[in-house]
């Protein structure tokens, strides 16, 4: 078992290195690059995989499961954040949007292989959409829906949910152009968190180690909830204990600079979060592999 989590880990870990690397001697901005991923790489992923993978009944329960994992640690933050009070603004998004798109994605694909990645999207899109909507209504005052109806990624999943389900699919060529691309997005989203590694500072330590023990508790008693109510296949099940936790998304990091909602303490609780994955995910992926439905 340890062998087989190490093989499926050293890929993830060696692309972060890399970037790392980039960040730290060539100092590469890759700012443009996350923006072209964002805005061309991933929806052509989303495009490629939601078009084509089967959608009727049998995703509910993933489905229900992904908005289960948004939600309930959103609730279980609210008598934390007043009993360590702690500002909720600041402290419960990270526990509620977790990374779904440069960690989830490939660790999903090199644990469970081709198979795993049409389900991994959707919970990437689900991830993103209840973000850009649930999330910013809790860190501002304005109307999201803008906002959500012109993401890139959010529109390639429209497109594609339409296709797919009133049986038009898509158009073979079309579907191997949006494939190769969304081949790209994996490797850049492992090498652009690495970059992200460089600005982690000892100072936010304590924020993020204790950030990190309550993403586990949350996304523990997440998962508690889940296996005990919601039937899902093997596969699924033990995704699901992955995504519901995982270390905080950087949008959370984005979102609070934005709003002003001490974006340091937010840094801290992503970068140390991300880097602390080293150690908890070989844990969760040993405990993952030996799960069996309820």
């Amino acid at each position: 078992m340890f062998q087989l989590v190490i093989g499926i880990l050293f890929p993830l870990f060696t692309l972060v290195a890399a970037g790392y690397g980039i960040g730290r001697w060539i100092k590469m901005d890759f700012r443009p690059i996350n923006r072209i991923n964002m805005d061309m790489f991933l929806p052509a992923l989303v495009f490629s995989s939601v078009g084509t993978m089967p959608l009727d009944m049998t995703q509910v329960p993933l489905l229900s499961a992904s908005l289960v994992a948004i939600f309930i640690p959103g609730l279980l933050m609210v008598p934390i954040c007043r009993l360590f009070k702690l500002p909720y603004k600041v402290w419960a998004p990270p526990h509620m949007f977790r990374n779904s798109g440069n960690l989830a994605i490939p660790l999903f694909t090199y644990t469970f292989g081709e198979d795993a990645i049409a389900p991994a999207v959707l919970l990437l899109v689900v991830s993103v959409c209840t973000h850009v909507s649930l999330g910013l209504t809790l860190v501002s005052k304005g109307n999201p829906l803008k906002q959500v109806v012109r993401m890139p990624m959010f529109i390639a999943a429209i497109v594609a949910l339409i296709l797919n389900l009133t049986d038009i699919g898509i158009w073979e060529p079309l579907y191997d152009a949006t494939a190769l691309l969304g081949q790209t997005a994996v490797p850049i989203m492992l090498l652009s968190l690495g970059t992200q590694m460089c600005n982690m500072r000892l100072s936010g330590l304590k924020v993020g180690l204790l950030c990190t023990l309550q993403s586990l508790a949350t996304g523990a008693v997440t998962f508690g909830i889940i296996y005990m109510l919601i039937p899902l296949p093997t596969m699924h099940l033990q995704m699901m204990l992955l995504f519901s936790m995982l270390p905080p998304a950087v949008m959370n990091y984005l979102l609070a600079e934005r709003f002003g909602l001490e974006p340091a303490k937010v840094a801290s609780m992503v970068l140390f979060g991300n880097f602390l994955s080293i150690v908890t995910l070989p844990v969760l992926l040993m405990i993952a592999l030996s799960l069996e439905p309820f």
